[in-house]
């Protein structure tokens, strides 16, 4: 090894353990020099002293390094090194601090069996002269050996202390070690030097070498610069390392930076001084923005799962259309997730009609109150596709009028979303929800929206219904119908027969049929026909008779089935040698014209010859009552009662057929027989009256 011979010597002062061995075992073999082990509790005043076979020459006054004191003794010549291998920081230091107390000139190599943050910052504020952590043994003794050697070569070149030609070569050695930056910055944020891995370095947009006696201010923006400096004086101030995540620009643009400073003593500095030891987490930060952006926006679906449930739970007891509008649009704004909302209604001229809002975002409610629907793109869009339709940057949202574009800016509003309110083919209005967040609308939250305006639609039918169930006074509208071309209207052109709507309707499930009666024509027949007929999608035959036939149908489009999705109770279509008839009504408020342009669609020769206001009858539950028990036999009363308190109609059953039949001393197919008259009597008085759809 060059620079050194056998009169040098290393102390190592470690653990006794099995790495110590190895250690000073290696050390001996590859520097040729005599090793002194210490424990970290040695007597350092005594024992740095050299060994017996590396002072003869001392003694003898040959060697170099040897001094006499003033008072004639002789004292020992520092070692070659003195190599520290703890690994826990407070120990490290304590340990440091003895060994300069007794031997301030020889140079202490800071080698921990495992290397940290921590542990570097120890060495440094230990003033320690290197820090070279290893990840395995073989790598610890080249690089303990490699420091030695430079230590030695220095100070022979150059002929001073080593220390002495680099004031700051553990910081150096930190910045290869651990971090993408080191820095010692005065208190007044003056950068004393700096350290920079070299692909590190070539982010800087300011050579690192420019950076020194510049100050933080002119390194950052004037914000990130006082919150770096805040750090810069809390970390004196308390005396204890603080940590920081900041952003800095580069030349691969912004990327952020996790910081630990360091408190550094006042002998190692002129003045007050921090370590800043700087590591480049941009990809870290950038991971954990994603997951939090995903966490929140599952938070923030999860909350808008919430209300859509919440709203659509309190429509089933809304006791109006101004009830269900109102309520919506109130529980919207409450979540805190919405700022505004609003329901235009369509009116019987086809236009959006504001009708009521809610919300914070009083000025755009108020522009949007004013404006006509056809200056607000999204509604319009919304009311003629049937979609879901959002807006984002309203502020400068080229697909505003203006008006709305500062209002928008005045409130905070940042996105909105335009919901039609339908059910099936009737669309009743559009809803709007205003948001303060960018993009607040995504894929799922439209998605959960156009549930809420298909559930609202649904309930404003619902309340129609209603509305038109208990009503004293309805308008009956009658429509003539030329030339359809469904089976029915076909029937009666081809075989001169008449087809009457018993009764249509749609399942839980959405399927739609309906029961039709053909006079002047047989089952097999028609079934014949219909399995050929384009408009049909399925056909069975109910009952079937010579010159007459009951069946059931599911047609891929239907007129019956739009004017149910409109409001309107069918009392009675009859289609006879090509020409249809069909009679409904509808409540006093219902849009006529909305209902004939909707039947239009379906049979494009359909007009309007009446338009009657009818006053009905309200009957009572006792005169109803009384009504269907009229209509009963003696038989008919009493096998329904023995059915009934017998619990034939519980399931399980509490009694058998042939039990009530046993009872009524019948036979079991007579007591059937009589049940199913008294059964389709009773309902015969909910489904028949007036025919059509109730």
């Amino acid at each position: 090894m060059a620079g050194t011979n056998r009169d040098d010597w290393i102390v190592v002062i470690t653990g006794s353990d099995e790495r110590q061995r190895r250690l000073l075992s290696a050390l001996r073999d590859e520097t040729s020099m005599t090793v002194t082990a210490l424990p970290p509790d040695a007597d350092f005043e005594t024992r740095l002293d050299p060994p017996p076979d590396a002072q003869g020459d001392a003694v003898s006054g040959r060697n170099d390094e040897a001094t006499t004191r003033d008072d004639g003794q002789r004292t020992a010549a520092r070692p070659a090194g003195i190599v520290v291998s703890l690994d826990r920081p407070t120990a490290l230091r304590t340990t440091l601090e003895r060994v300069h107390e007794e031997a301030p000139s020889a140079p202490t190599i800071v080698a921990p069996r495992n290397g940290s943050e921590r542990v570097a910052t120890a060495a440094l504020r230990g003033g320690a002269t290197e820090y070279v952590p290893a990840e395995s043994d073989e790598d610890a003794i080249d690089r303990i050996v490699a420091a030695i050697r430079s230590e030695r070569d220095a100070e022979q070149e150059n002929n001073v202390e080593p220390e002495a030609t680099d004031e700051w070569r553990v910081l150096r050695n930190l910045a290869d070690e651990l971090p993408d930056e080191a820095f010692i910055i005065g208190e007044e944020g003056t950068y004393l030097d700096v350290s920079v891995r070299p692909d590190a370095a070539e982010l800087y947009t300011l050579s690192h070498d420019k950076l020194v006696g510049n100050n933080i201010d002119e390194a950052f923006p004037s914000a990130t610069a006082a919150q770096l400096q805040s750090c810069i004086d809390r970390t004196i101030r308390a005396g204890e390392a603080q940590s920081i995540e900041y952003e800095a620009e580069t030349s691969d643009g912004k990327r952020c930076y996790e910081a630990r400073i360091v408190p550094i003593d006042d002998e190692i500095t002129e003045s007050s001084a921090v370590l800043w030891l700087a590591q480049d987490v941009t990809e870290r930060a950038q991971r954990v923005s994603e997951l939090r952006s995903r966490r929140d926006r599952l938070e923030t679906l999860n909350r808008i799962n919430a209300v859509v449930r919440e709203v659509i739970e309190t429509l089933v007891e809304a006791p109006s259309r101004d009830a269900i509008e109102r309520e919506v649009c109130d529980q919207l704004v409450d979540s805190e997730l919405y700022c505004g909302s609003w329901i235009a209604e369509r009116t019987t001229d086809r236009q959006l009609a504001y009708r009521t809002g809610s919300g914070s975002a009083d000025t755009f409610l108020e522009r949007a109150r004013e404006l006509p629907a056809d200056r607000q793109p999204p509604l319009q869009r919304a009311a003629a596709t049937g979609e879901v339709q959002t807006a984002n940057g309203l502020a400068e949202a080229d697909a505003l009028p203006e008006p709305l574009q500062e209002a928008a800016a005045d409130d905070d509003v940042a996105s909105l979303i335009a919901v039609p309110i339908s059910h099936e083919d009737a669309t009743y209005g559009v809803l709007t929800v205003l948001a303060s967040r960018d993009d607040a609308f995504s894929d799922r939250e439209q998605a959960e929206f156009r549930l809420l305006g298909e559930s609202i639609g649904f309930t404003i039918q619902a309340v129609k219904n209603r509305q038109l169930l208990f009503a004293d006074t309805v308008v009956e509208l009658e429509f003539r119908i030329h030339g359809g071309d469904t089976l029915s209207f076909d029937l009666s052109e081809t075989y001169d027969c008449t087809c009457s709507l018993e009764w249509a309707g749609t399942t839980a499930r959405g399927r739609s049929f309906q029961f039709v009666t053909i006079e002047g024509l047989d089952g097999e027949t028609v079934l014949e026909e219909a399995t050929d007929h384009d408009s049909v999608e399925s056909c069975r035959v109910i009952h079937d008779g010579a010159r007459r036939c009951t069946i059931e149908l599911q047609l891929s489009r239907s007129g019956v089935r739009t004017l149910a999705n409109h409001g309107a109770t069918i009392r009675d279509v009859t289609v006879e040698d090509g020409v249809g008839s069909c009679l409904v009504e509808v409540s006093q408020d219902a849009d006529v014209r909305e209902i004939a342009e909707a039947l239009t669609a379906v049979y494009e020769n359909t007009d309007l010859v009446a338009r009657r206001e009818v006053d009905r009858p309200v009957l009572t539950a006792a005169e109803r009552r009384s009504r269907i028990l009229d209509e009963l036999t003696d038989r008919q009363l009493t096998t329904l009662r023995l059915a009934y308190y017998g619990g034939f109609f519980d399931w399980p059953r509490e009694s058998t057929g042939e039990e009530i039949a046993e009872a009524m001393d019948v036979s079991p197919p007579t007591m059937h027989q009589h049940l199913r008259k008294g059964l389709k009597t009773v309902l015969g008085e909910f489904f028949e009256e007036g025919s059509g759809t109730e």
